[in-house]
């Protein structure tokens, strides 16, 4: 167990204060910020990680049972597969004059992986992916506005959802994005709608139903789309012709290898892949049809950093490794099995819990009021007992049996202190964040 008071006086605390002074945010990425976890006690920092251990700047070892890097190490930390690819890689030259032929394997892999695409773009990470998508989308439609429901990134084209009002994003993951620096020029170019319902999307876009260029979703993440949803929103694009686009980042390589849809057998115009792909290394991909695709030289889409050889060499060997290991079937399996340890230690001490997500994303909530805080808790006492435990579980082929079976003998821990104080009379803990919020420097 690790106390309260050496967590608090950790060298990654410490280095987080300093690091606000000078990065504003703290950190890259929102969804790494200590203060959507446990603020001024989450580690922040590591110094290794490898399968599914965690060593922080002071040398405490910690089991990440929560996000495994935000879904993006899908194999588990530091492969040693997939580096030894990326070694060999390294030591024939990262990037020259002339390009590397990795990406056109890497190419064939992903068609080989879905047939019903005809050509892929690449870049290096989620968000410039969708940008490239979206761009790539309405140079074909000749049509601006997009319909969209999920989360799709920072880009403006998301952000302007925003403009006339703050909340239009809170439903769809990320609540209190604010659109500062988004042209005022692009409101109304992004109507978001609430998933799942043609007949509430059909009677949002009435006035306007000819104007639409783009449909972008997530196929999946909070739970699995209802019956023939997919199939009706694939054949509302086609009437009016709009380019459909899912966006994978986070739900690709999760049910299967590749993308999700291919599980529900709907196949849109294009795909967008991230994070999973390359196991912790940047890559992206935009696939499509090809009529779709082909428009991208209608445009102009180009980056040096898209052309080095890392990415595409460590997802050609992810998902080598991916087909062999039948990875897909161990993280649904260990998604499942999560599942259970949150509702059974629920059960066991009497208190009440929603469990929402695909195996492979699954999450928790408490059903009370005071949700938040209950979070904060439990994030706190898994740091005590040697876990990155949050309200979400991201698993990856490193998760074993072990890892579970302790897992389960924490929650059944604090879940049965949390039914003891369910009100967190006996906590001061400062509460996690559970969206965007505006930081101090400090």
């Amino acid at each position: 167990m690790y106390s309260i008071e050496e967590l608090k006086a950790s060298k990654g605390c410490s280095l987080y204060h300093y690091a606000k002074q000078i990065i504003p945010g703290g950190t890259q990425l929102l969804s790494k910020r200590p203060e959507m976890f446990a603020p001024d006690i989450w580690p922040s920092y590591y110094k290794e990680a490898s399968g599914t251990k965690v060593i922080d700047l002071d040398g405490r070892e910690f089991i990440d049972m929560s996000i495994m890097s935000v879904g993006a190490s899908i194999l588990g930390y530091s492969d040693k597969d997939v580096d030894k690819e990326v070694i060999k890689s390294i030591k024939k030259g990262v990037t020259s004059s002339l390009v590397c032929p990795e990406e056109v394997e890497l190419s064939k892999r992903l068609l080989e992986l879905h047939p019903w695409f005809d050509m892929v773009r690449f870049a290096r990470s989620g968000g410039e992916a969708m940008s490239i998508a979206v761009r790539i989308a309405r140079a074909h439609s000749k049509k601006d506005k997009i319909l969209f429901s999920g989360y799709h990134g920072w880009c403006d084209w998301y952000l302007a959802s925003n403009i006339l009002d703050k909340n239009n994003l809170d439903g769809h993951l990320m609540g209190g994005l604010d659109p500062n620096g988004v042209p005022n020029s692009l409101v109304n170019s992004a109507i978001p709608f609430n998933a799942n319902s043609i007949e509430s999307l059909l009677e949002k876009i009435k006035n306007f139903y000819n104007e639409i260029g783009v449909i972008v979703i997530e196929p999946a993440r909070g739970e699995d789309a209802p019956e023939g949803y997919l199939k009706n929103l694939k054949e509302l694009a086609d009437d009016i012709g709009a380019v459909l686009i899912f966006d994978e980042i986070t739900s690709g390589f999760r049910k299967c290898v590749g993308g999700s849809h291919k599980v529900y057998g709907i196949n849109p115009h294009m795909a967008v892949f991230a994070k999973s792909m390359a196991n912790g290394y940047a890559m992206s991909a935009v696939v499509g049809q090809r009529k779709v695709m082909q428009s991208a030289q209608d445009s102009f889409i180009s980056s040096t950093n898209w052309t080095e050889r890392i990415g595409p060499t460590a997802a050609l060997a992810t998902i080598d490794k991916y087909i062999d290991k039948k990875v897909d079937i161990h993280i649904n399996k260990a998604g499942e099995r999560v599942k259970r340890i949150w509702v059974e230690a629920a059960k066991s001490a009497d208190i009440s819990i929603k469990v929402s997500g695909i195996s492979s994303l699954a999450s928790f909530a408490f059903n009370y009021e005071n949700n938040i805080p209950l979070q904060t808790f439990f994030t706190v006492e898994m740091l005590k007992r040697g876990f990155l435990g949050f309200r979400q579980f991201k698993p990856s082929y490193s998760h074993q049996d072990k890892d579970l079976e302790l897992y389960n003998i924490a929650v059944k821990e604090i879940f049965k202190m949390i039914s003891r104080d369910i009100d967190c009379k006996k906590t001061n803990y400062q509460s996690q964040h559970s969206g965007f919020q505006r930081l101090t420097s400090e």
